[in-house]
């Protein structure tokens, strides 16, 4: 499958027919959108448009109304194959905050590599009980210096109401964790299931960097996906995880835009 073929692939089943536990899905003619369920922790956000120069900037004024009735700040997740071609531009002019690209990379798990393959040495472990997440969130929590209450709070939800879309792990050194990461798996419709699974977290305290914990947990959860049959593995890279994961075979596919959007931003 070429690049042009997975991204159309990836559209459909990860950004236009995908669904989330926790999420109302309100599809317009122009945009795929979520917002909270009543009761349920979790975001708002914008995952999918399609927009003409003509549209645009009233599509993205409707919005911004939208949500600023209902008293919710939201994120456009903006990638760069997305139209028009200026809409990053469009949507700083609406108030948007365009906050740093994350790299989209892919591993067709079909071609993975041998490395991700072998048996795992390293003292993993996957974590089912959710009174662990605040100990291993609390690695993310150290690494970017940032701490979230919130995002734990949510974590510990998902794992509880939605366990089996979602796998944490973590890797202990000196009785404790040291990385920590999660994968999470396709809800979209039938048609997707088997599909993509999406990497997240993967953040090593600094004294424990280059020693092999990172890719513990890139190789454990490649694994599980396979043992799942899904096909597909993603990552929203940054900067320091991007030419990690291309070591390991994965490939470019796009570059994604947060765009926040906060009752304070004007337009």
């Amino acid at each position: 499958m070429d690049r042009e073929q997975l991204l159309r692939l990836y559209d459909r089943e990860e950004r236009q027919n995908v669904i989330y536990y926790n999420s109302l899905r309100e599809e317009t003619p122009h945009v795929v959108r979520f917002r909270p369920k009543p009761g349920m922790k979790g975001g708002s956000w914008i995952l999918y448009s399609r927009l003409t120069p003509e549209n645009a900037d009233r599509v993205i004024e409707e919005q911004i109304a939208d949500f600023e009735r209902l008293g919710l700040e939201f994120e456009w997740k903006l990638y760069d194959h997305d139209q028009p071609p200026d809409l990053r531009g469009r949507l700083a002019a609406h108030g948007f905050e365009i906050e740093e690209a994350e790299a989209l990379m892919v591993l067709d798990l079909a071609e993975i590599p041998e490395n991700l393959k072998r048996p795992v040495t390293h003292d993993v472990r996957r974590i089912t009980d959710p009174a662990l997440i605040p100990e291993i969130l609390r690695v993310q929590e150290t690494v970017w210096a940032e701490r979230d209450i919130a995002f734990v709070e949510e974590a510990i939800q998902e794992l509880r109401h939605n366990g089996q879309y979602i796998s944490y792990y973590a890797t202990y050194a000196d009785g404790r964790p040291v990385c920590s990461a999660w994968i999470r798996f396709s809800e979209s419709g039938p048609s997707a299931r088997g599909l993509f699974a999406g990497l997240w977290g993967g953040a090593t305290l600094a004294a424990y960097r280059k020693q092999g914990f990172y890719t513990a947990l890139v190789a454990v959860r490649a694994q599980e996906a396979i043992q799942r049959g899904y096909r597909f593995l993603t990552i929203d890279a940054s900067p320091m995880s991007r030419p990690i994961v291309a070591r390991h075979g994965f490939q470019l596919l796009t570059f994604t835009h947060p765009c926040k959007w906060r009752p304070s931003s004007t337009s």
